[in-house]
């Protein structure tokens, strides 16, 4: 008889259980016999969105996360339109509101949050109604259809873009808030009244300081009272003035309840069968109410029902991104500066419609707040992130006026500043390399590489910066770069190369090893697992790692490293969400009557340039690469400033590496001369398994060759047995990734039988 499976019961399908519930079916799929049930009658949508279907901008369909289908083939029982209305944690069992009894050997509480009813007179009044849920929506629809005018209460994000669907609808749209200016907790004064502003150019009005005291009308709203005594007409009333977790289902069941349900580092209740995560959790006194950090949530919980354990939940940095009624905004800690901050930057430019405020305490960025254009959000909440000092911004700002001397728009420069590692899709998770490993792959717009990558997909905060990435990738601006680099749009306007990073820094926050360090000591934990390859999970874990799931910056580096010490992944991309770039270049014949190579020659180049394209493709690089084949010097292909080239001359097929186009010009140096294309290929094969079994990640050719010298390649290069053997290495390591398509690579696993045949007779 089967073992039966343990009952995983989640109340609520909002976006946080939904995210759970895709963690979950990654990381142990089928562990679980799942039911999900949700309040609303229909499945899990983007609640961040519900202003876009109110503007006309989206239907209903397009703002749903994942259909029913998913859910069925996931196994799970979705039932919607029927929430859970209590609990017996002794007995583990439920009851929902449709009289259903179920039991569960776990429970997870996603019941997420309601609007928050402020305690004014006549609140509960027809033709109020609080923007919270599609059915909110519908109903200010239905509610503009006869009403001319609508007052918002809340002066914060919801509110406004409430305001902005109603002007869409053709009412006339008032905005009250109880603060001095507009979204207080996010912005400073500067960037509100600048919003403000272009707000009131769209069409809204504002009524600024005012406390509403009662919702008058006889019966049906008609408009507000103010405690000063004013009043404001309105045939509609929506309040938008902040969430309420819901927690009465914990309360009820015993479950330790403050603002929200409390939960420890591992997302457990004080019931250890029930866990919390959302709007209705409470971590470490605070409950979020913003995307990203309930992501975080989801995923920590995820390993945790899956047996996975992994870094605990330590919390989140609160921050916005996101479109204001089509203006953009950013701000990350206290931008308002009620603190002991100080201001470090500061700067509004009228011409473009922009203000940045970036604000610093005891030496460390803490808060920014971006008003008009938010690209900059990523490396400034990066920043606040790691605690940077204040002379990080004037090195970033001196790479974005170069990238834009370069010919890029302001917006591009940022977008091409950003590290690779650079988390740009904070919601999803989704690096810059990430993205541009998609656009390289054929996503020629955002909404592709949303649909690739989910980057854009949940807040929609950094689709500018998505944007500016396609643009950058599709006019081969911008290409993935390891060890957290910039681009090479940045990196050439710098006048260099992106460098390895800092050897005598720590990799990043997860480990105290030196990027010095972490290639002996992933070889130490190789050797000691007795040669079977590692993940680089597990290869996280034996490093005592902070993080289990590391971060951008590290993530892409133990990749490699355990793709270098046997780890059998399909493809490194896969692993790391993209792959080092990698392209080989032909040569094609200038017409020079009579000094033109032989077209077999040219044939030749072009199908061994093919032949290299195909079996590097896949491979565990430190860098990014470019190869280039000539067949004589009326056919160039750059290869003395190529990474590896091969040129053929009156000597034969030259083998030349370590060159560089970017920045400062570098010319490849000459390490062999061979009769034959092939030999010249074998030794080109021989050189780069040397180079990625040697070099540090992120370490370029060029700079790997310096520090070890030629000499010592040009010899073993030079000897036909090191030569064939390193070669075969890289072609048996080639053939696992890629596939042996027709039999490339038989020869290259034949001597290596006939090696081991020797070895052990």
């Amino acid at each position: 008889m089967a073992e039966r499976k343990e009952r995983l019961v989640v109340a609520g399908n909002g976006m946080a259980g939904l995210k759970l519930l895709e963690e979950l079916a990654r990381a142990a799929p089928g562990r679980y016999e799942i039911a999900v049930y949700g309040s609303e009658p229909v499945p899990a949508y983007n609640r961040i969105l519900l202003s876009k279907v109110l503007q006309g901008g989206a239907r209903r369909e397009e703002i749903e996360l994942k259909p029913r289908s998913w859910y069925e083939e996931q196994g799970i029982e979705l039932r919607t339109g029927e929430a859970v209305a209590s609990l017996d944690p002794a007995a583990r069992v439920l009851r929902t509101s449709a009289g259903r009894t179920d039991r569960y050997d776990r429970l997870v509480l996603a019941t997420g949050s309601s609007a928050f009813i402020p305690p004014i007179s006549g609140a509960d009044k027809k033709g109020v109604i609080a923007f919270r849920s599609l059915a909110d929506g519908e109903a200010m629809l239905e509610a503009s259809r006869s009403g001319r005018s609508a007052a918002v209460i809340g002066g914060g994000l919801l509110g406004l873009e409430a305001a902005r669907g109603l002007l869409h609808l053709g009412m006339e749209a008032h905005v009250v808030h109880n603060a001095a200016y507009l979204m207080n907790r996010q912005l400073d004064r500067q960037a509100a009244r600048l919003l403000q502003a272009e707000l009131e150019r769209q069409g809204m009005r504002f009524h600024l300081a005012r406390d509403t005291s009662e919702v008058t009308g006889i019966g049906r709203a008609s408009g507000l009272r103010f405690r000063d005594g004013s009043r404001l007409q309105a045939d509609l009333i929506v309040l938008a003035v902040g969430i309420r977790p819901n927690v009465e289902l914990a309360r009820a069941a015993g479950l330790a309840v403050r603002r929200a349900v409390e939960v420890d580092d591992r997302m457990r209740t004080s019931d250890p069968s029930i866990y919390a995560v959302g709007e209705c959790a409470e971590h470490r006194g605070i409950a979020y109410g913003l995307v990203a950090p309930l992501y975080d949530q989801a995923k920590v919980l995820a390993r945790e029902l899956a047996g996975a354990g992994g870094a605990p939940y330590e919390g989140s940095i609160p921050y916005s991104q996101l479109k204001v009624a089509g203006i953009e905004v950013f701000s990350v800690g206290d931008a308002a500066g009620h603190g002991e901050e100080e201001t470090v930057q500061q700067a509004y430019d009228g011409l473009r419609g922009t203000y940045r405020r970036v604000l610093a305490r005891d030496g460390k960025v803490t808060a920014a707040v971006l008003y008009g254009d938010a690209s900059e959000g990523p490396a400034l909440l990066e920043l606040v992130r790691r605690g940077a000092p204040p002379e990080e911004l004037a090195a970033s700002k001196a790479s974005r006026k170069q990238a834009e001397g370069g010919g890029l728009s302001p917006r591009e420069a940022m977008a091409a500043a950003l590290p690779d590692a650079a988390t740009v899709c904070e919601c999803n998770a989704v690096a810059k390399a990430a993205i541009l490993e998609a656009v390289a792959g054929g996503c020629g717009t955002a909404e592709e590489v949303r649909a690739c990558t989910g980057a854009s997909g949940s807040c929609g905060g950094c689709r500018p910066v998505v944007e500016a990435l396609v643009r950058l990738g599709a006019a081969g601006k911008a290409q993935a770069r390891p060890g957290g680099a910039a681009s090479p749009a940045a990196g050439a306007a710098a006048g260099g190369t992106a460098a390895a990073p800092p050897l005598s820094l720590p990799v990043c926050g997860c480990t105290e090893l030196a990027a010095a360090e972490l290639p002996a000591a992933a070889a130490r934990v190789a050797e000691q697992s007795g040669g079977i390859g590692l993940s680089p999970r597990e290869l996280r874990r034996r490093l005592d790692w902070g993080r289990e799931d590391g971060c951008g910056e590290c993530r892409p580096a133990l990749a490699f490293y355990a793709a270098r010490h046997g780890w059998a992944a399909a493809s490194l991309a896969s692993a790391q969400g993209r792959g080092p770039s990698f392209v080989v270049q032909a040569g094609r014949s200038e017409r020079r009557i009579g000094m033109e190579p032989p077209v077999p020659v040219v044939r030749e180049a072009a199908a061994a340039a093919e032949r290299m394209q195909r079996r590097w493709r896949r491979l565990a690089w430190p860098s990014p690469l470019r190869a280039a084949v000539s067949p004589g010097p009326d056919a160039p292909a750059g290869t003395l400033v190529a990474d590896v080239g091969l040129a053929l001359s009156p000597a034969g097929w030259e083998l030349t590496a370590g060159g560089s186009a970017e920045g400062v010009v570098r010319g490849g140096r000459l390490l062999a001369v061979a009769e034959t294309l092939e030999e010249a290929a074998e030794a080109a094969d021989a050189c780069l398994q040397r180079y990625r079994s040697e070099a540090r990640w992120g370490e370029p050719l060029w700079q790997w060759l310096e520090r070890t010298g030629e000499a010592p390649l040009q010899e073993l290069l030079a000897d036909a047995s090191s030569r064939r053997e390193l070669a075969g290495a890289l072609r048996l390591a080639a053939a696992e990734r890629n596939g042996d398509e027709g039999g490339e690579f038989e020869p290259a696993r034949q001597e290596q039988r006939e090696v081991e045949e020797e070895a052990c007779p």
